[in-house]
């Protein structure tokens, strides 16, 4: 189980991503983040369509198969804003924004159950479109300079038909926001299904401008990717990279591996005179 707030590089049991495209739904796209400036002290709740297979219980959201499985916050199986009847309860998702003094102070999410009768303080915004939720969410992992931002990309990786990819790409290569929330990106683009992420976390690892901790994080999300994939990625890494840190790290990953083509790289290093 990994607590996301910490984006830990070891143990980390992640539900695969996927990149799709389409979706609908019921309020105006444009409208979602005015809605929400318009609550100056008060918390907002909305609802769109999560991935098909996604289901949650408390703060635990994993595949309706128990294929991984993603804590967000720190408590498990509790919450103040929604119930459940069931252990996995599949989607929709379902987020929460406290405001206080027309900033944003805290961001809640789930998936599947039912909201718990809402306070005088409280304005749903109903079902809003997926895509133009993960937008939304995507826009403040890209503003706020707190952990805000960090805390908004996971729940964007959930909402169905929605393509973040590219903004997880520009926000890693950004130096302006947090760390934080630069380390996140590159930990979900590494769960990005295609030659695609594996090509650009391999970018982010080379680029010497990109700091240390955000290229060590690209390293590990490339360890995450298949065999065929990351092997090649982390050898190339290794035998290339002109940071010593880098290149052990990527080192690490391989012995982690158990490919041959690991343990040939391995016998070629040690004998090397």
């Amino acid at each position: 189980m990994t607590t996301l707030r910490l984006a830990s590089l070891a143990g980390t049991t992640a539900v695969v991503l996927a990149a799709l495209a389409g979706a609908a739904g019921i309020a105006p796209a444009q409208s979602i983040a005015s809605r929400v400036a318009r609550v100056s002290n008060g918390t907002v709740r909305m609802t769109f369509a999560a991935r098909p297979g996604i289901c949650g219980s408390g703060n635990s959201i994993m595949h309706s198969n128990g294929r991984g499985r993603t804590t967000w916050g720190d408590n498990w199986n509790t919450s103040r804003d929604v119930e459940w009847e069931s252990d996995c309860s599949l989607g929709p998702a379902r987020i929460v924004l406290d405001r206080r003094d027309g900033e944003l102070a805290d961001i809640r999410f789930y998936v599947g159950g039912r909201w718990r009768p809402a306070a005088s303080d409280v304005v749903d915004l109903g079902t809003v479109p997926a895509r133009e939720a993960a937008d939304y969410l995507m826009s403040i992992a890209q503003s706020e300079k707190g952990s805000m931002g960090e805390k908004a990309i996971f729940p964007a990786t959930i909402a169905d038909s929605a393509n973040i990819w590219p903004a997880l790409i520009r926000m890693a290569r950004n130096q302006d926001l947090p760390r934080g929330t630069r380390t996140q990106s590159v930990f979900w683009l590494g769960q990005a299904a295609g030659d695609a992420a594996t090509a650009n976390l391999k970018d982010i690892v080379l680029d010497n401008s990109v700091d240390r901790e955000v290229r060590e994080q690209a390293v590990f999300a490339l360890s995450q990717r298949p065999g065929d994939e990351a092997v090649p990625a982390l050898i190339s890494v290794a035998r290339t990279n002109k940071d010593p840190e880098i290149r052990k790290k990527a080192l690490f990953w391989l012995g982690q591996s158990h490919d041959p083509r690991a343990i040939d790289l391995f016998e070629e290093l040690l004998t090397k005179k």
